[in-house]
């Protein structure tokens, strides 16, 4: 094509015919201008393309990611329940059960010394996308603006959250461990018992907040899986 166009306008300069060899470059300028008009244009649909088929990735990795998550968060919970639920009956009756029934105070506190779990979120999907700069590029503004709320502020909150609990649960364990090893509560004096109260209400009061957490973030996790 292009030697023909070469050809042409040889011909028209040796022939000497200025006016139609200016028609003729016109044309071929347009010509030109046309083909990378439709170049770009072809272009930005493949970049368009493969845009939204990243998008779709994205929005089924995130959901994958957030199902797992809210999986684990549901162990969490249950788990911080039942140990929730135990110690609300030490707390109420440690010293008449204490004196009375010792038996059924090692079995209550068995489930208080539970091994506590901590929630790690699947960071995976979002991560990458971040490091990709492509979440600016995604059409689904809702979609995107939740995720990124969940994951840089929810999460955030949570994890700090989290370590404060754990704090408060390893000083138990470590203080404690006597029982976690033989599960049988040593003979104990009121105040001792006492202390043993104070400590566990304390953290008891950070492991219920986190769990209030965790259940709050639940409710957002099946907000955005509810997105089509």
């Amino acid at each position: 094509m292009i030697s023909l166009f070469r050809k042409i306008r040889q011909k028209l300069l040796i022939e000497n015919k200025m006016g139609s060899y200016l028609k003729y470059a016109i044309g071929e300028i347009f010509l030109v201008v046309i083909g990378i008009l439709i170049a770009l244009q072809i272009n930005n649909w493949n970049d368009s393309r493969k845009q939204r088929f990243l998008e779709k990735e994205f929005i089924a990795g995130v959901k994958n990611d957030l199902i797992q998550d809210k999986a684990y968060i549901q162990e969490i919970i249950e788990i911080a329940e039942k140990k929730a639920k135990a110690y609300s009956i030490v707390e109420a009756n440690l010293f008449e059960i204490y004196e009375s029934d010792r038996a059924t105070l090692d079995s209550l506190l068995i489930i208080y010394f539970t091994s506590q779990r901590t929630f790690y979120p699947m960071f995976g999907t979002f991560q990458s996308a971040v490091s990709g700069n492509e979440l600016s590029k995604f059409r689904d503004k809702k979609f995107t603006s939740s995720v990124t709320k969940l994951y840089q502020s929810t999460y955030a909150r949570m994890l700090d959250n989290s370590k404060a609990a754990d704090e408060r649960w390893v000083f138990m364990i470590k203080k404690y461990s006597e029982f976690r090893r033989t599960q049988h509560l040593r003979d104990m004096t009121s105040e001792e018992l006492t202390e043993f109260l104070n400590e566990s209400n304390f953290h008891m009061l950070g492991l219920n907040y986190y769990v209030n957490i965790l259940k709050t973030t639940l409710v957002d996790i099946d907000e955005i899986l509810k997105t089509p």
